[in-house]
């Protein structure tokens, strides 16, 4: 289960317009730098699993998982497995949350 208040963030990253959805999204991002922090579902497929971690692994950006796609996807209203997270000081407070 995924921290409410990790959740509440989430969906105020959405709202600012710093949240990247959709994988090959997110994999451009990372792979240009702008993703600050990507966030991955618990069941997620594996083979798109491994295509993100290990791009993020590559270009060293930081990615946690967040729980399941239900409780992902009524946080930020869409249906989604992975999110890239642009803003620099979003990302560092959900990095504080999962290191709690």
């Amino acid at each position: 289960m995924v921290n409410n208040s990790v959740l509440q963030l989430l969906g105020l990253v959405r709202r600012s317009g710093n949240l990247i959805t959709g994988e090959g999204m997110i994999l451009t991002a990372v792979r240009n730098k702008s993703a600050r922090l990507v966030l991955v579902t618990s069941d997620m497929g594996p083979s798109s699993l491994k295509k993100i971690t290990d791009k993020c692994k590559f270009y060293e950006i930081p990615f946690c998982e967040v729980g399941t796609k239900a409780e992902l996807s009524d946080a930020i209203g869409q249906m989604r497995s992975a999110v890239a997270i642009s803003d620099k000081g979003f990302a560092k407070s959900i990095i504080k949350k999962f290191e709690k």
